[in-house]
């Protein structure tokens, strides 16, 4: 019960090829995350090396073009990387570099100038250079089209004001996938945002606070802030006016990201729990002999199960290029919602010792919570799919 995916011999999606792919990424992360998870932990960051480690494994741009050093694979490779990253127990970690593959650079390698790909995407793929995605304001979370970060035109550049929040890799990034309000006319709508490649070390750009989070302790999450900042007007990504559309198109991997790894890390710690309680006794016998137990891990193993499918089929969309914002808006719905509830359980059957720290499972609990508002929360993706099915009036 240690597996992260259900039998590969069943899989049609993964040949032997991902598989192998799995093994050499299981060893990489146990050799260099696992052994000093409980130091970042303690220390609240990861080293800026494991960026680099992962760039020399070929791990940061599995999907993306040779020419900006990508291996230009299928996406089920990233679904392996995703579902093997859990093993390391620190979500934190994973979340930064989720980041860096996810969420920050799609958008650059599918829409940006060749230049915007040697500044921004072929650093970051080489792990010489840490991305974030500048999305959350104080004021617009999930309310993305209440952005208030502005960009008004200079002649050939671009002076931003502004400031934005939540921002992963934010004390330490060095560029900046932002989206910023390039008309100050409401009645543009969607169309008065732009995706910008803004480099952090602009005269005017500052760091605020870093954020204290009540898990994902290992990754840093901090206040950014721009004052007069000066870009060429060249760094917007693909079209003037297209951000929001641009960015509702890229959340489908960062929302995939989500899905995958609620389903993964149900099934490891569920797979831990089960190793934990074949050697806990209680009034005689082990934790897993009593029925109420087992009936649960059965019912919780048949809800990853279900998870799972759907989040695999939404995978298969994704990667065939069909339009799947339903099918990935339920994957992270269901599959985050099902992760805080399966380790919850899981906590649970650890008893008194789940509410220890030096146990795993306390750290899941406290890190999976993030699931469920990260990327857009569990009432946005309802949002979402109401509208998509036809059951909302608006």
């Amino acid at each position: 019960m240690e597996v992260v995916m259900s039998n590969p011999n069943k899989e049609t999606f993964f040949s032997e090829e991902h598989e192998m792919f799995r093994q050499s990424v299981r060893a990489f992360i146990a050799k260099e995350m696992v052994p000093y998870v409980e130091e970042w932990e303690e220390a609240e960051l990861f080293p800026r090396e494991l960026y680099k480690k992962f760039a020399e494994e070929d791990l940061l741009g599995l999907t993306y073009d040779e020419k900006w050093g990508g291996l230009g694979l299928d996406y089920w490779y990233s679904v392996v990387l995703i579902e093997e990253l859990v093993r390391s127990e620190c979500a934190g970690a994973n979340m930064s570099l989720m980041v860096q593959t996810d969420m920050a650079t799609p958008v650059i390698h599918a829409v940006g100038s060749d230049e915007q790909k040697e500044l921004f995407l072929k650093p970051a793929i080489a792990g010489d250079k840490i991305a974030a995605l500048g999305v959350s304001e104080p004021n617009a979370g999930s309310d993305v089209f209440s952005t208030r970060t502005n960009a008004v035109k200079d002649g050939d550049d671009l002076i931003i004001n502004g400031s934005k929040t939540f921002i992963t890799n934010g004390t330490r990034a060095d560029f900046i996938t932002l989206l910023a309000r390039t008309n100050p006319d409401d009645k543009a709508g969607h169309g008065a945002f732009s995706m910008i490649t803004f480099p952090t070390d602009t005269k005017g750009y500052t760091v605020g606070r870093k954020l204290k989070k009540m898990g994902n302790l290992a990754s840093d999450t901090a206040e950014i802030f721009f004052e007069d900042c000066r870009v060429p007007k060249r760094y917007i990504l693909g079209q003037e006016g297209m951000g929001f559309y641009y960015l509702m198109q890229h959340f489908q991997r960062e929302r995939l990201v989500a899905g995958i790894s609620g389903v993964a890390a149900s099934q490891y710690q569920l797979g831990q729990a089960l190793k934990y309680g074949r050697e806990r006794k209680a009034f005689g016998k082990n934790l897993t002999r009593y029925q109420v137990w087992s009936h649960k891990f059965a019912e919780l193993s048949t809800e990853i199960e279900a998870g799972r499918r759907l989040t695999y089929h939404a995978c298969d969309l994704f990667n065939r290029d069909i339009e799947c914002v339903r099918e990935v808006s339920m994957a992270k719905l269901f599959c985050g919602e099902l992760a805080n509830k399966v380790i919850d359980r899981c906590l649970q059957f650890h008893g008194g010792w789940g509410y220890m720290n030096e146990y795993p499972v306390s750290r899941a609990f406290r890190d999976i919570r993030l699931l469920t508002i990260g990327g857009g929360t569990s009432e946005v993706m309802k949002e979402i799919i109401s509208k998509l099915e036809g059951y909302s009036a608006s």
